[in-house]
């Protein structure tokens, strides 16, 4: 019961306000968190706290900074990988704003530099799904060329158009995408990725495999903090590839239980505060 996943690994610096600031504007802040963050790394404490090993393979580094993603991501049973274990300079930061009365949130970051993070030279035995983010592309095409020679399935959080994309997506069996995302060209499908899971926050869940379509409700909930539930989505949907299978039988089902997880997060105010809740969704 093991996922393996790639990609970024950020330091979170989290602040509650009222309001969020205009600019040129000062405000209080009613509570600071620091915490890891990063696609593939909410998505592997999504993965921990629903019962299966997680082991995140990013570029960390030696900087201080690097040391507080590493004691969150301990904390809560993240086995990591570091490709960069020499680099010195700080690991990308991330400045975030939530907003009380509707969980909305700012984030201002700047991303791991694209020449870090290469294919590790031993992975863990047991792995049985993954997922990658493509924020490290050479760690991504590597890590998603490894499970498919192997017949693992590779689940791609596809949030934004990235240049690696023409090189990875021939390699995923599900590509997850938000609503914002526009791949150049060819739509995905005819990219040769069998599955796509297109997100849009509250509204529904489409999906198209095999030819089938389908559209999966979201639940209706009060978000408090929407910060990283893509992210904790992700981590639910490649949680229950590992446990239930990919097949298209399967999708709809795998949809609403990663569905019933992101609801479970911004239920919860702060960067890990939903962790207990979704700890009882697992499989045990």
């Amino acid at each position: 019961m093991t996922v393996l996943l790639a990609g970024l690994c950020t330091v979170d610096l989290v602040q509650r306000v009222a309001e969020l600031p205009s600019p040129g504007e000062k405000v209080q802040s009613s509570s600071v968190a620091v915490a890891a963050g990063g696609p593939a790394t909410n998505a592997a404490v999504t993965v921990a706290a629903l019962g299966a090993e997680a082991v995140l393979v990013t570029a960390l580094g030696r900087h201080p900074l690097a040391g507080l993603a590493r004691a969150d991501l301990a904390a809560h049973g993240v086995r990591v990988v570091d490709t960069a274990p020499e680099q010195d300079e700080p690991p990308a930061v991330s400045a975030v704003a939530v907003r009380d009365r509707d969980g909305e949130r700012t984030v201002v970051s700047r991303n791991a530099g694209t020449d870090l993070g290469t294919m590790p030279s031993e992975i863990p035995d047991g792995v049985r799904a993954v997922l990658v983010d493509g924020h490290l592309p050479r760690l991504a095409v590597g890590v998603a060329r490894w499970a498919r020679s192997r017949g693992i399935p590779v689940v791609l959080d596809a949030g934004s158009w990235k240049p690696v994309m023409d090189e990875l997506l021939p390699l995923v069996d599900i590509a997850a995408c938000s609503a914002h995302f526009r791949a150049p060209g060819a739509d995905l499908r005819e990219r040769g990725v069998p599955t796509v899971i297109v997100t849009n926050g509250p509204r529904p869940v489409r999906w198209e495999s095999g030819g089938e379509v389908g559209e999966i409700e979201v639940p209706a909930v009060r978000a408090v903090d929407t910060l990283g539930a893509g992210d904790v989505w992700h981590g639910a949907l490649v949680y229950g590839a590992l446990v239930y299978g990919v097949g298209r039988l399967r999708l709809p089902e795998l949809i609403r239980f990663a569905n019933e997880v992101a609801a479970a997060k911004v239920r919860h105010a702060g960067p890990r505060a939903w962790v207990s809740e979704v700890a009882k969704l697992g499989v045990r």
